[in-house]
């Protein structure tokens, strides 16, 4: 078993002399402005709009790298996929990329955005699904079309040992929760675990709810319990809230969570969980940060883009 949190600060040498918000850079300073004024208005919008904006964040995130990267579709009979392959591909593993969007927003074009970003970036194929959304799909239609897409990855010259999951807000929840689905069937577990902001709990017991309520710039209470009630009403199903499951058994996992979000708790206690049930897990808790800080590019999430580079060398090949 290890035990492993880092809480990161930004070096000095990048700090800005700001009064609030001194660790960070101007350009991220006026990032976290914006995102404010988006939150305020975030709890007003339609799933629709949601949606829409969701979408552009994603042809955002993939545009610097898609000269680098060749898309492949794969279709399934309810969602579809998509393989991301890089130029300069070093792994004959895969990543299987589950997107975030409170189970209720993310389309292929969102799910590519990050999933272009990690198969540029690790040299690496990566599998996005576009899973079934809510609330015309309402539970366990998200979980059942993981499960296929990680299937239908074995079934097409992929051992589990060559593929790890990655997820991010409700999508880092969903690995966690895919990874109990494959234990419940007896399926061989994959070989590690990248979850980005996880949202592990959606009954939001943690205190990070209320402590974190007024610092969070990007993520209100108010809109998860929408996001919890249009998936499903069994908000305590391990399949649905993995840290309330049996996490024995589960994959080496590497965990990011910015410090002022109000899911910090859903991070801290899956960690905190995972190393009671004797898995290996590494917390990095990026202070002054948001939720899913890690996309938006930013100077200060730069060296946590290179631990989940030496995370995939050390699953892959075992080198540390």
């Amino acid at each position: 078993m290890e035990a492993l949190i880092k809480k990161r600060q930004v070096p000095e040498s990048i700090r800005s002399t700001a009064e609030n918000g001194g660790n960070m850079e101007l350009l991220t300073k006026l990032l976290r402005t914006q995102l404010s004024v988006v939150n305020k208005l975030a709890d007003a919008c339609s799933i629709k709009r949601s949606r829409a904006v969701q979408d552009k964040i994603g042809s955002f995130m993939a545009h610097e790298y898609l000269t680098d990267v060749t898309y492949r579709t794969i279709n399934f009979s309810e969602f579809q996929a998509e393989y991301v392959i890089p130029n300069d591909l070093k792994y004959d593993g895969i990543i299987l990329y589950l997107h975030g969007g409170g189970y209720v927003s993310g389309d292929m074009q969102y799910a590519k955005g990050f999933g272009t970003v990690l198969a540029a970036e690790n040299h690496i194929a990566v599998c996005c699904a576009a899973y079934r959304l809510a609330p015309e799909h309402i539970y366990p239609a998200a979980l059942e079309d993981a499960v296929q897409a990680y299937r239908y990855l074995m079934n097409n010259g992929y051992s589990p040992d060559k593929i790890a999951l990655c997820g991010e807000s409700a999508g880092g929840g969903l690995v966690f929760s895919l990874a109990l689905k494959l234990k419940e069937e007896q399926l061989p577990m994959p070989c590690g675990i990248i979850a980005v902001s996880p949202w592990s709990d959606l009954s939001m017991s943690g205190i990070s709810y209320e402590e974190n309520r007024e610092k969070d710039p990007s993520m209100t209470k108010k809109r998860l319990q929408f996001y919890a009630q249009c998936y499903t009403d069994q908000i305590s199903s391990p399949f649905v809230s993995p840290l309330f499951g049996d996490l024995t058994g589960l994959p080496p996992s590497l965990i990011f969570v910015g410090g002022d979000e109000i899911m910090l708790s859903d991070s801290v206690c899956l960690h905190k969980k995972l190393c009671e049930y004797g898995c290996t897990s590494s917390l990095h808790v990026a202070e002054d940060m948001w939720h899913i800080y890690l996309l938006y590019g930013i100077k200060e999430a730069k060296e946590d883009r290179k631990i989940i580079t030496e995370f995939l060398s050390e699953v892959f090949h075992g080198r540390t």
